[in-house]
This record gives C-alpha cells, sequence and structure tokens, in this order.
C-alpha cells in the first residue's frame, strides 16, 4: 500500500483529493496549520469508511513542516505522492499589499511547497518514482490579486523546476489549475477536481502531463 501526503488539507480540494486518495487504499497524511481543520477533514473520512493521519502544521514553518513529514513518514512508510495544496487566497491591488504581507503570501504560496517537495523529492528519486502535485490556479494574471497571481506564477514555474532535477529519475511533477472558486454541486467541484490528482498520478512517464487546467480538455 502506497502512501500520500496532502498537505492544505481544508474543506474543498484538499479534503476531497484526501477522500480520493484513501478510496484507492492509499496511507493517506493530512497536514493542515488549525487542528480543527484536520479533524474536519479525519472525520470525513471517518465517515466514508476511510482513514488518514492528521497532523497539524504552518507551511510557511520549515522546522515544522518537514517534522511533520518525517512523522508521516514513520507511520505510513515513505510517500509516493504528495500533493501540496497550502495556498494564501485574498485580493490586492497594486501596492495596496505591504512588502510583509507580500513576502507572507509568496510563503504560503511557492516556498512551502518548495520545502516540502526538497524533503520527499530526494527519496522517491532514490526509490526510482513518485509523483509531486500543487495546486494551482489563475491561468491569467489579474491585476485585482496581486498576491495570488503573483503565487500561482510561481507554482509554475516551480513545477518545471522541480521536472528538471526529479524527473530523470522518475519523479512525476506537475499542477493542477483551478481557474474559478471551488463550490460543491458546480462546475468547480472539489470531488471532479480531485479526480485530476489521481489521474496524474496514475498516467504512465511517457504520457506525463505538467499541468492540467480544470474544465479544459487535454489537446489530442
Amino acid at each position: 500500500m502506497s502512501a500520500a501526503v496532502v498537505i492544505g488539507a481544508g474543506p474543498g480540494i484538499g479534503a476531497s483529493v484526501a477522500d480520493r486518495l484513501a478510496r484507492e487504499g492509499m496511507s493517506v497524511t493530512v497536514v493542515a496549520r488549525s487542528r480543527e481543520t484536520v479533524r474536519a477533514t479525519t472525520d470525513r473520512l471517518e465517515r466514508n469508511g476511510r482513514k488518514a493521519l492528521g497532523l497539524t502544521a504552518d507551511s510557511t514553518d520549515e522546522a515544522a513542516l518537514r517534522a511533520a513529514l518525517d512523522t508521516a513518514a514513520a507511520e505510513n512508510g515513505p510517500a509516493g505522492l504528495l500533493v501540496y495544496n497550502a495556498a494564501l487566497i485574498r485580493q490586492d491591488a497594486p501596492g495596496e499589499l505591504d512588502a510583509r504581507g507580500q513576502l507572507d503570501a509568496w510563503a504560503v504560496n511557492v516556498v512551502g511547497a518548495l520545502t516540502a517537495a526538497a524533503h520527499l523529492a530526494p527519496g522517491m528519486a532514490a526509490r526510482g518514482g513518485g509523483t509531486i502535485l500543487v495546486t494551482g490556479g489563475m491561468p491569467r494574471a489579474k491585476p485585482t490579486h496581486i498576491s495570488l497571481s503573483l503565487g500561482k506564477l510561481g507554482v509554475r514555474n516551480l513545477v518545471e523546476l522541480l521536472h528538471g532535477a526529479y524527473g530523470d529519475a522518475g519523479v512525476h511533477v506537475a499542477s493542477v489549475t483551478v481557474p474559478d472558486r471551488v463550490a460543491p454541486g458546480t462546475d468547480h467541484d472539489p470531488d471532479d477536481i480531485a479526480e485530476h490528482y489521481w489521474r496524474l498520478h496514475l498516467q504512465p512517464r511517457e504520457r506525463w502531463q505538467h499541468e492540467v487546467v480544470h474544465g479544459v480538455r487535454p489537446a489530442v
């Protein structure tokens, strides 16, 4: 049974992805900043007859995040799949957010993903393969969402950089871009979005995709 870690496992995409992976028999660890969020996600899985290890860690706290990943490995074994879904989503026009605020947003949206990937990818490479998936968004930059637009552009570049570093060793790195607000029962239902993550994890190397945009059919 392979192991998966979902960081940013709050209501919405994170919880749906965790549930989808557990449904396939993976040993899932969910990580979120608050105990309440972790409990809500693990409770959802239990209601569906599935289990997950719940851990708390702030994705911007490098030591805490690395410790959580080590705990997950000790409990469930080495991760074959990492999902980074943490994000700081807010509106801010040019100059509206000060430098500290921009750095804080960048730390959640990009640096946390880099920390998690750098912690797990070498082990995946040594074992001959693995999957790293990051939730993207903002297919086009918006001047009303400066910090988020910058962060999601950073995610795309991070995916490319991680692929360059670990792709030859069999680590599949990709992003799932969600272009609109997520809500159950809509075209952006989190359970539907979660299917992308599972499909990407299963993709054979010769058919790897590095970005999937929800709602857009891939070119044939």
